[in-house]
C-alpha cells in the first residue's frame, strides 16, 4: 500500500497527478532515489500550480512546500494525531535515515453529533416490562415511582409529570394563577418555549439582560423591570448553570412575586448545595433527548407545596376531579405522561451521577486541548454547583463564529451557536424595554460543542478542534 502513496520528487506534476488519482487518497509523498522524504504533495497543491499557470510538465520538486508534516516509525499516537490538520489526514512514517517505511492515517467517525442519549442501563428492561404490563398511557407504576424518585432527588416533596419541559413551564403559570394582564420577567438569553409559555398564558412577557460570568438572568435588572402588574419571574439555569438563587428570592419576596425555575438543562444542578427546582414555588424540568436525562419526549414540574401538587395534577388531567370521575370542575389540558417514558426516565435516572461525572471529564478534556486565549470555557462560580449539560465556550471576538461552526460541519462536527436573544426577534422584541447588552455579547461569541455520555472519540474531537484554533 505505501508504494501506492510515493513518488519520484523529479518527476512531474502529471506523474503525481497519476499516483494520485490511483491511490484515491488525494495525497502523495515525494522522495528521492535513495527513497528519503524530501516533501508532500496533494491534489490541493496541483490544482492550486494550475491555477498559477505553472504546467504539468513541471517538476515535482519545484512546487514542494518547505514545510510538511511527518511521523517517525514507532512515535506514539497522540504526538501523530496532533500533526494531523483538517486538510490533511495522511502523512508519511520515515525510519532513522529519513525513508519512507510506512503512513500514518487518521480516521475521523463520519458525524459527532451535539447530543446523544445513553441508553445502555435499564431502559429496554423497565420499558419491556411496562409494555407487557398493558399499562402504556397515562397510568402505570413507573409513572408514580419515577415523580416519587426524581423528586426526592431534587430536594422536592412532590414531582409532577408532564408530556414535555415547555407545557410544564404552562402548568406552572396556570397553577400560579398567572395570565391575562400579568407580567413575568424573563432572560433575553434562554430558548423559545420559556418566552412562548408566558404567551400562552395569556401573560406578558418582559426581557431583561444577564449577567456576564453566570449568562443567567441578572437579580439587578429583575429588580429594574418590576411594576405593579409584574406578577413571576422566571430564572433560567443556562447550561446547567445555577442563577443567583439568595438574590432572585429576596426581590421575589419583597415584591410578592411568584417563582418559576427553568431547570430543562440543569437537572442536578446545585445553589448552596441544594438542588434546582426547589427553591421556587415550582420547578420546571424538560426529559428531551439533548438533555441529561431523557424519556424521550417528556418534563416534569417539582414544588413543595401540597396545594400545587394538585392542582397541577388536575390540571394536567383535563381538569378532571379526582373524587369523581369525568366530572370537571376546571378547564385542564392534556399534559400527562405516559407509563412507557417514565420506565426510561427511571433507568435513566438511576445512572445520572455517572453521566454528570462523564461529561465534566470531556469537559475537562477539551479544556486541555483547546487554546484558551481563544475558547473561555463557563465560569464555576461560588456557591453555584454548575452541570455539564453541553460543553459551552465563547470564541475570540475576532473569529467568525459562522464561519466556524461551518468548518466545524465540514469536518463531521455538530456544533451549535448559543440561542439568539429573544429582543432580535420580530414577535418578541416588544417585549424587551432595555438594553441587553450581555445577551448579545454572549450569543454572538458563544457555541455548544458535542457532549454525551456515550462520546469515546473525544480524542478526535480534540484533535480536530486544536487543528483549527491554532
Amino acid at each position: 500500500m505505501i508504494k501506492n502513496l510515493i513518488c519520484d520528487y523529479n518527476s512531474s506534476l502529471l506523474e503525481a497527478m497519476n499516483s494520485i488519482n490511483k491511490n484515491a487518497m488525494g495525497v502523495c509523498f515525494a522522495v528521492d532515489k535513495f527513497n528519503s522524504l524530501k516533501g508532500v504533495i496533494t491534489d490541493g497543491d496541483i490544482r492550486r500550480a494550475l491555477l498559477n499557470d505553472i504546467g504539468l510538465d513541471e517538476k515535482i520538486k519545484n512546487i514542494l512546500s518547505k514545510e510538511f508534516s511527518y511521523g517517525v516509525i514507532d512515535e506514539n499516537y497522540d504526538s501523530l494525531i496532533s500533526k494531523i490538520s483538517h486538510k490533511i489526514n495522511i502523512i508519511p512514517l520515515v525510519d532513522s535515515d529519513f525513508k519512507v517505511v510506512d503512513f500514518f492515517e487518521y480516521k475521523q467517525n463520519t458525524h459527532f453529533p451535539v447530543a446523544v442519549p445513553n441508553l445502555n442501563g435499564n431502559e429496554l428492561k423497565y420499558l419491556t416490562d411496562a409494555f407487557l404490563s398493558t399499562w402504556v398511557s397515562s397510568s402505570g407504576k413507573y409513572i408514580d415511582k419515577f415523580e416519587s424518585e426524581f423528586s426526592s432527588y431534587s430536594d422536592c416533596n412532590y414531582g409532577v409529570t408532564v408530556s414535555n419541559g415547555t407545557v410544564a413551564l404552562h402548568l406552572a403559570m396556570v397553577a400560579l394563577g398567572i395570565g391575562e394582564g400579568d407580567e413575568v420577567i424573563i432572560p433575553g438569553l434562554t430558548f423559545a418555549a420559556t418566552i412562548n409559555t408566558v404567551l400562552h398564558a395569556r401573560a406578558t412577557p418582559v426581557i431583561v439582560d444577564v449577567e456576564e460570568l453566570s449568562w443567567c438572568i441578572d437579580p439587578k435588572e429583575i429588580e429594574k423591570a418590576i411594576t405593579p402588574q409584574t406578577k413571576a419571574i422566571i430564572p433560567v439555569h443556562i447550561y446547567g448553570q445555577p442563577c443567583d438563587m439568595d438574590a432572585i428570592l429576596k426581590i421575589a419576596k419583597k415584591y410578592n412575586l411568584r417563582v418559576i425555575e427553568d431547570c430543562a438543562e440543569a437537572h442536578g444542578a446545585l445553589y448552596k448545595g441544594k438542588k434546582v427546582g426547589s427553591f421556587g414555588d415550582i420547578g420546571c424540568f424538560s426529559f428531551y433527548g439533548n438533555k441529561v436525562i431523557t424519556t424521550g419526549e417528556g418534563g416534569m414540574c417539582t414544588t413543595n407545596n401540597s396545594k400545587l401538587d394538585s392542582k397541577m395534577r388536575v390540571l394536567r388531567d383535563h381538569g378532571m376531579s379526582k373524587t369523581k370521575r369525568y366530572w370537571h370542575d376546571v378547564v385542564g389540558y392534556n399534559y400527562r405522561m405516559t407509563n412507557l417514558q417514565a420506565a426510561i426516565g427511571l433507568a435513566q435516572l438511576e445512572r445520572i451521577g455517572g453521566i454528570h461525572e462523564n461529561r465534566r471529564i470531556y469537559e475537562d478534556n477539551y479544556k486541555e486541548a483547546l487554546n484558551r486565549k481563544i475558547f473561555t470555557f463557563q465560569s464555576d462560580l461560588k456557591n453555584r454547583g454548575r452541570i455539564t449539560w453541553l460543553v459551552s465556550v465563547l470564541i475570540d471576538e475576532k473569529i467568525d463564529k459562522e464561519e466556524y461552526l461551518k468548518k466545524l460541519k465540514e469536518v463531521g462536527i455538530d456544533a451549535r451557536p448559543f440561542f439568539y436573544p429573544l429582543s432580535d426577534m420580530d414577535i418578541y422584541k416588544s417585549y424587551c424595554k432595555c438594553e441587553t447588552l450581555i445577551t448579545h455579547k454572549l450569543s454572538k461569541l458563544g457555541i455548544n460543542l458535542p457532549t454525551y455520555e456515550s462520546l469515546k472519540s473525544v480524542k478526535d474531537i480534540r484533535n480536530i478542534l486544536m487543528s483549527m484554533s491554532t
